[in-house]
């Protein structure tokens, strides 16, 4: 059954664009670019299940964080949007483009591609752990905590925005423990044999990884519409790393809907 997720919205004049987040993230994650798109459309921005202020479940399989989403769009009465999803999002939108496409105006994926990827979350998890919920007093403190495992500053400050203080204690927002069982089933894809036929545009960070020469064939096959547009000097999280240069490559994107 599709939860009820939580979501943000910037009004716009335009029709609908649903922004998704990546695993660990949450809507708060697009601010600043949903602020700039919401000139032109109406952005919707939910927190897909297990993170920010939606509801925690088990089940992590993307046929049901799809579910999630469409059903958000039948509760706001949008017919069909423009999907743009970044990583474990991405793949979101790519499911619902291949399995709902109805629902999906065109599609803009963020540094993802559609294959089982063989990595896991090991790192970060352990990042979660090194926090002693039970005696943590600041955020400070549990940022000195989390860096005995995690090195990057800016890796612990998007997992610490996870971290929120209710009248007793400090706790993540997060399903973690739904999200740890599910590492399998979020870095691997089901690849259907459906083809999305409308127009769709792959944005990889030129430092990342994530999408490769080897595995465009892949994203061909399934989207044979689909543009790339790499952005220099990225790693993972594009829009975060070089903001500008994200927006000049949606904006292109975007705008050639429209001829």
């Amino acid at each position: 059954m599709a939860l009820h997720l939580n979501y943000r919205e910037y009004a716009g004049p335009g029709p609908a664009l649903l922004l998704l987040h990546g695993l660990f993230g949450r809507a708060a994650n697009w601010g600043a670019i949903a602020k700039q798109l919401a000139t032109d459309f109406t952005v919707i921005v939910p927190d897909l299940r297990n993170h920010g202020a939606s509801p925690h479940d088990p089940d992590m399989r993307y046929e049901s964080m799809t579910a999630d989403v469409i059903s958000l769009l039948n509760r706001l009465g949008i017919n069909d949007a423009i999907w743009i999803g970044h990583s474990m999002g991405g793949k979101v939108a790519m499911t619902a483009a291949l399995k709902d496409p109805s629902r999906v105006r065109a599609l803009a994926v963020v540094d993802m591609a559609p294959v089982t990827y063989t990595h896991n979350f090991d790192d970060v998890l352990a990042g979660f752990d090194a926090v002693d919920l039970s005696a943590v007093q600041s955020r400070k403190e549990a940022d000195q905590q989390m860096s005995q495992v995690i090195s990057s500053p800016a890796l612990r400050g998007f997992l610490l925005q996870n971290l929120q203080r209710d009248q007793q204690r400090y706790q993540w927002e997060l399903g973690l423990e739904h999200l740890r069982a599910a590492v399998s089933l979020i870095t691997g894809f089901e690849q259907p044999q459906a083809k999305f036929e409308e127009d769709a545009v792959f944005i990889p960070g030129s430092e990342s990884h994530y999408v490769t020469e080897q595995n465009w064939p892949i994203i061909q096959q399934h989207f044979p519409r689909a543009s790339r547009c790499v952005v220099e000097g990225a790693g993972h999280w594009v829009y975060a790393d070089k903001p500008q240069e994200f927006m000049r490559c949606l904006h292109q994107f975007l705008q050639s809907l429209d001829d």
